[in-house]
């Protein structure tokens, strides 16, 4: 049996506007959830993002989305059409680059979370 994912949730100031934000940068679907007080980013087949809104303090969750070269450059130009700031270090100053040596990048969305992109895992082995 094979474990994946299926869903986390992502406690938000402004479930809707955080989600809609995401789901724009990513050109993915999202909606109201159909059941629970959640609004879904579908990142794919697999994996939904549920934002829920709240008023308790909450910690800063960090998201890295691996995608294919040519999503990376969609996606980035998305970025850069929105005036999302980012940068090429996971806390390092707004640089508006691409890191040169993992190709990968940060933003934090308006709760503070951070999301990252890429197109190889650093995280795991080359097979």
């Amino acid at each position: 049996m094979s474990i994946q994912l299926d869903h986390t949730i992502v406690p938000s100031r402004d479930k809707e506007v955080s989600a809609k934000l995401l789901a724009q940068v990513l050109g993915v679907p999202c909606a109201p959830a159909a059941a629970g007080p959640f609004y879904a980013v579908y990142v794919n087949e697999g994996l939904t993002l549920d934002f829920i809104d709240s008023d308790a303090a909450f910690p800063v969750y960090h998201f890295c989305f691996r995608v294919e070269p040519a999503a990376f450059g969609t996606i980035l130009g998305r970025i850069r059409a929105a005036g999302i700031p980012f940068r090429s270090t996971v806390r390092g100053p707004v640089d508006m680059q691409v890191d040169a040596e993992y190709g990968n990048i940060y933003w934090n969305e308006p709760d503070g979370h951070q999301w990252e992109m890429l197109t190889v895992s650093y995280a795991r082995p080359a097979p």
